[in-house]
């Protein structure tokens, strides 16, 4: 799994997760699955002749063994990771230190903990770190651009930048960032050491001006300020025309059939309304809060009895984290208590989907009335750009002023404190009382709003960006 043809690469992308996975069949076979998302979209943007390598992780078994093996794609180097290192660096200081942080999740009474044990996984996250910078220095030409992707590698461009001081380095955060205060929770050497890491790059991209804020506001405070690094806000879009033709296939049309058979009609015989929600089960999408606001809309307004169904997706997130399992339960408890309180022989108010299936979701997003998008911190979330695209009759979005799509969406969302239930009830009450024609033109000005940077467009916007950064 070395360089692209084996020559050094002039454009690199670092992440966690990359491009491809492996599992191991029954019989020792290798078996590949391509992945999707914005990076695969802009990589594949700058064509197959521009010498780019993708650096990412081996995470799980079938990844490891395919580099023991020396089985790979052009284009794509693995690193294998020692597992127990990978689960420290991933777990216990990225996902469950640093995704608490720039979200706002800790119970500060309790958490967080700052102890031996953490020292122990932070220094898994810096063996982390420097193993992407030194696979980086050793594939990277001679002035080559590298974009490092997200909060798992913050370390990486001051790494990088000691080894290969010729190289542009960019970062680009996919979260949101903490405000001062709360990014202060941190120890001081640490909260010192991760922007000191980032600000080794040229150039350093946000999803919003809010959160490019923030990080220079934390920079000011313990560090004296950015330094000569470049700070800019690429907004990741939507893909219009992926989502538009994949939305009309034959599985997404098969699910669609069996998503109105679960929904019903209404006692007159009618089309019942349908809200939406697509997420994973992740402490910051709020999912719970939702449901609690969906079930005050049942008490206040019992005319939507039997006439509204919450078709909710919420799809298992890191469930190796006990957190993580116990917020899904609670999310299972809670549409079952909705159920059992309101439902009737014909009617099942919530229509709760925990397994996973891009083909459902896009159904959904065809079928909805209502989307609720109602994060408590989000550093964009693109359902909330998906469904106005998707949508087949036009779509009344309630977003919450947390998601970094609020400040492109606002104006013709219906937004929320995603906190007060009773404004989220009542907000879901607007939307579905909504007048056909005015939502059919919110959905048309959501759309052209949501698709502005689709994701080519992003990746190669960061990456003229950085190359114009300073001479090399």
């Amino acid at each position: 799994m070395a360089s692209t043809h084996g020559a050094a690469a002039q454009v690199l992308v670092a992440s966690n997760r990359g491009p491809v996975s492996y599992t191991v069949g029954e019989d020792g076979s290798l078996h590949a699955r391509r992945g999707g998302g914005g990076l695969v979209s802009g990589l594949s943007a700058i064509g197959p002749d521009a010498g780019a390598l993708w650096v990412c992780s081996a995470l799980s078994d079938g990844d490891r063994e395919a580099v023991r093996r020396g089985v790979g794609e052009d284009g794509v180097r693995m690193l294998p990771v020692p597992a127990d290192v990978h689960a420290d660096a991933y777990n216990g200081i990225a996902n469950s230190v640093l995704w608490f942080v720039h979200h706002l999740l800790y119970q500060t009474p309790l958490e967080p903990v700052f102890d031996a044990e953490f020292r122990r996984q932070w220094a898994s996250y810096e063996t982390y770190n420097r193993a992407f910078a030194e696979a980086l220095a050793q594939e990277a030409a001679q002035g080559a651009a590298v974009l490092v992707q997200d909060y798992h590698l913050c370390l990486v461009p001051g790494m990088l930048r000691e080894l290969r001081p010729d190289l542009r380095i960019g970062h680009f955060s996919h979260t949101p960032w903490a405000p001062v205060d709360y990014f202060g929770l941190l120890p001081g050497d640490i909260r010192v050491q991760l922007l000191r890491g980032m600000l080794g790059a040229d150039r350093l991209g946000f999803l919003t001006r809010r959160w490019a804020d923030a990080f220079a506001a934390c920079c000011e405070e313990f560090t004296g300020g950015t330094g000569g690094t470049e700070i800019g806000v690429h907004g990741l879009g939507a893909d219009a025309d992926f989502l538009r033709a994949r939305s009309r296939e034959r599985d997404v049309e098969e699910r669609l059939a069996a998503l109105r058979e679960e929904i019903g009609t209404a006692p007159e015989g009618g089309a019942r309304k349908v809200i939406v929600r697509v997420d994973r089960t992740e402490l910051s999408k709020n999912i719970v809060r939702g449901l609690l606001a969906y079930r005050q809309l049942l008490d206040d307004r019992p005319e939507w009895h039997e006439r509204v169904v919450h078709v909710a997706f919420a799809y298992p997130s890191r469930q190796d984290l006990a957190v993580y399992r116990d917020y899904t339960a609670e999310v299972q408890r809670l549409a079952g208590e909705i159920n059992e309180r309101y439902g009737s022989a014909g009617w099942t108010p919530v229509v709760l989907h925990v397994k996973d299936d891009f083909a459902r979701s896009l159904a959904a997003y065809r079928l909805a009335d209502v989307a609720l998008v109602n994060p408590i911190r989000d550093g964009m979330n693109l359902v909330a750009k998906e469904v106005p695209v998707v949508s087949d009759r036009g779509c009344a979005l309630v977003l919450s002023r947390e998601a970094g799509a609020y400040g492109e969406l606002r104006e013709d969302a219906i937004t929320v404190n995603p906190y007060d239930v009773l404004e989220t009830a009542r907000a879901l009450h607007e939307a579905l009382t909504m007048a056909p024609e005015e939502r059919a033109q919110r959905t048309k000005r959501l759309a052209a709003a949501a698709t502005a940077l689709p994701p080519a467009r992003w990746f190669l916007d960061q990456l003229e960006a950085l190359r114009g950064t300073r001479a090399s």
